[in-house]
Formats: C-alpha cells, sequence, structure tokens
C-alpha cells in the first residue's frame, strides 16, 4: 500500500489531473525555485499547499547549473556581506526561510549529464558549506528585498509536461 508520494516538475494542471484520479494524492511537489522567480512563482506554492502538497526546491542557484546573473546579483552579494555570509548561502537560506525543503547539488559540476562528484574532498567540503544555512536567519526586510527580485527569472515546472505552460519541452 503506497503511503506517500511525490511528483516532479508537476505545474497546477498535472497536479489538478492526479488529484482527481489517486488514492494517495502526492505529498510533495519537487519544482525549481531561486531568487528572481518571486515568492510564489505561477501560484504553484499556494495551490499546492491549499490541497496538502508540499514544495521541495532544486535549483536554488539556478538551474540547470549555479547562474552566473545569480552569484554575482550585487544585492545578495550585500546581504551575504552584512551577515558574513556568502551569496550562495544568502540564495540557499531564501528558498529554506520561504518555507520549502531544498535540495543542493555538492559542487558547481555535479548536476544534469553529471551525476559523479569530482574526486577529492569537494564532495563533502561542498556539502558542509550548503548546510551552513540553518543556524542563522534573514531580516524580514531582506526577504522581502530578496523576494521582489525579478531577475534571473525562471519557470518552476520548466522540465515539466507539454501541458504545462512555457515547458521547456514546447518549444522543441
Amino acid at each position: 500500500r503506497t503511503r506517500a508520494l511525490g511528483t516532479v516538475n508537476f505545474c497546477e494542471g498535472a497536479l489538478k489531473c492526479i488529484l482527481e484520479t489517486a488514492k494517495t494524492p502526492p505529498a510533495l511537489n519537487y519544482v525549481m525555485e531561486h531568487v528572481g522567480m518571486g515568492a510564489d512563482s505561477y501560484g504553484l506554492r499556494a495551490f499546492g499547499e491549499s490541497r496538502g502538497i508540499r514544495t521541495f526546491a532544486y535549483g536554488a542557484l539556478g538551474e540547470p547549473g549555479p547562474s552566473a546573473e545569480l552569484l554575482s546579483s550585487p544585492v545578495l552579494r550585500r546581504i551575504g556581506e552584512a551577515n558574513k555570509r556568502s551569496v550562495e548561502e544568502v540564495a540557499l537560506r531564501w528558498v529554506v526561510q520561504g518555507g520549502c525543503a531544498v535540495s543542493v547539488r555538492p559542487t558547481a559540476d555535479f548536476g544534469m549529464g553529471n551525476s559523479k562528484c569530482a574526486a577529492g574532498e569537494a564532495c563533502a567540503s561542498g556539502l558542509k558549506a550548503r548546510s551552513q544555512v540553518f543556524d542563522w536567519a534573514l531580516s524580514p526586510a531582506e526577504m522581502t528585498e530578496l523576494t521582489a527580485l525579478k531577475s534571473p527569472s525562471g519557470n518552476p515546472t520548466i522540465f515539466s509536461s507539454l501541458g504545462c505552460p512555457d515547458s521547456f519541452f514546447a518549444s522543441k
């Protein structure tokens, strides 16, 4: 018997479809979320959470790999300096503090097409560095400022099916 299931890149329409037929509704939806996408891109989080579906985020530093635009943001840099944190930590903290679980890559080269960590200590040290987001918090003003950023933009379900808005596959 299935006790819980998760979905990956399900837009609102796809979630509605599965909710109509599933005996066990999804417990979480794994979607992209990063600074620049706003508090609730496409209203997907509110839709899911109103139905008991939590958001689990990937791409907190950009997708399909770290975004140069995000990592060079003067706003993230300034907030990081004020908190004695890196830009990466600020970006991850924004996602976590916004209420999402988040997955991280151990190194910048880990990801689509390369799911092996480089030899040496890079993976362990990368994961350790990215775990430093739980012992501090952004101020309400910092959260508001980061949430208001419009760039780099993104689609939380870009790698979804053709029936979802702005799907990567719809343009192929």
